[in-house]
């Protein structure tokens, strides 16, 4: 029988694949990677009446692995986000957005706890809380996939952060959605990061606060020794996207996602070369768990979006959340 990526593939083969390759100079320079894509999005290659009912049967028994992930209700979700404004920790923007997340998380079979604490920061002690879901599954494992949903301090700028902070945050409610159908034998957490983003400069003290806290946290209640893979997603929904290879990840975790993605039609998305950078990832890759950041971190013409009141809603797109969504959902069922 086949398995859902075998299926995935015979869908974008059949009925139809992503769109054409996106406009960053860094993908037109992947000249392997899109050769190999071409012809993917052409539409149908046989005789309708074979190829509809081949599409019929290949999205019935797609329909038995749970939901599917939809990039526009991810974007519906980011764009509720957004509506609250800026959302620093401890403002009233994000305390909000808390209750919203877990209104919805509410509707769902998981577990929700929270990891609240009061980080030292620059501006003084700053109250934190960190959104956990958890679905159980029975082998003893776990896989985390996280992001984080505060925005940047900014005062005397409108920074609402839609592709930083809005887009984790509305890809990790429809992951959830999403995994709350979908069979598992590994338990799943979905984490939401309070206090990704530094009080000014960024430094080892200055940033990352919940991941920081969580990592400590899980190390000391055992959680840790269970997890397999942590995967964080980070400015996820740029029109025109481009996962670059983060240099502080685990390479094997890497290597299963960029091969997931070839395999689904979505290899011109996840790039040939990056950088290190250090995000929310980081505490738990420290401590010794498999970790990957999955970043587009050329936003807007030489990155100038990023952290300024031009990161607005209109610059993120529902097809780059299905992306990442889609790859995701199948590397899920292989670290099952």
């Amino acid at each position: 029988m086949y398995g859902k990526k075998a299926l995935l593939i015979l869908l974008h083969k059949l009925c139809g694949g992503p769109p054409g390759p996106r406009g960053s100079p860094w993908t037109r320079s992947l000249r392997t990677t899109e050769r190999a894509d071409e012809g993917v999005g052409r539409g149908p290659g046989g005789p309708p009446h074979i190829v509809g009912i081949v599409c019929g049967i290949v999205l019935l028994a797609s329909a038995a692995w749970g939901a599917d992930f939809s990039g526009k209700t991810a974007l519906e979700y980011t764009r509720k986000a957004v509506a609250f404004g800026p959302r620093p920790p401890a403002s009233p923007a994000n305390l909000k957005l808390q209750a919203y997340i877990q209104a919805q998380l509410k509707l769902l079979r998981c577990q929700v706890s929270f990891d609240t604490f009061t980080a030292s920061t620059p501006i003084g002690p700053v109250a934190m809380r960190n959104i956990i879901a958890k679905f159980p599954g029975t082998t003893g494992r776990a896989v985390a996939i996280t992001g984080h949903f505060d925005t940047k301090s900014m005062p005397g700028s409108p920074f609402v952060g839609a592709n930083d902070g809005g887009t984790s945050t509305g890809f990790l409610l429809e992951l959830a959605r999403t995994v709350n159908s979908m069979p598992h034998l590994n338990d799943i957490y979905l984490v939401w990061f309070d206090g990704e983003e530094s009080y000014g400069e960024w430094s080892d003290t200055n940033g990352i606060y919940g991941s920081r806290h969580l990592a400590e946290k899980w190390q000391q209640d055992g959680t840790l020794s269970h997890l397999t893979a942590l995967i964080n997603v980070d400015m996820i929904g740029d029109v025109n996207l481009g996962i670059m290879q983060e240099g502080n990840s685990s390479l094997s975790l890497l290597h299963m996602v960029w091969q997931t993605a070839t395999e689904l039609g979505y290899g011109k998305y996840f790039l040939d070369e990056g950088f290190a950078t250090e995000d929310d990832h980081l505490p738990f890759l420290n401590k010794g768990v498999r970790a990957l950041d999955l970043i587009d971190f050329d936003y807007g013409p030489n990155n100038e979006y990023w952290h300024t009141a031009q990161d607005t809603i209109d610059k993120v797109s529902a097809h780059s959340l299905d992306v990442v969504g889609n790859v995701l959902v199948a590397v899920l069922r292989k670290l099952q």
